[in-house]
């Protein structure tokens, strides 16, 4: 169904667009802008990841009022 989305000519028009809707001296500062947002990203998404088995062996570690009161 969607094996021929993006045809060559589909993303000259794309282009061509963006060009005339931003301007040539436009793209280039908002595919900069793109870049640090990009790598932004995924520098939290690795600060996350490195910080989540942190937050789940905390509750693990310390016992929980409930049970103690049970026993």
């Amino acid at each position: 169904m969607l094996r021929n989305a993006f045809e060559p000519w589909h993303l000259i028009l794309i282009i061509a667009v963006l060009v005339l809707l931003f301007g040539s001296k436009k793209l280039p500062d908002m595919a900069r802008g793109l870049g640090r947002s990009m790598r932004i990203l995924k520098a939290e998404a690795k600060t996350l990841k490195a910080e989540k088995p942190d937050a789940t062996a905390r509750p693990e570690a310390a016992p929980r009022p409930e049970a103690a009161a049970r026993h």
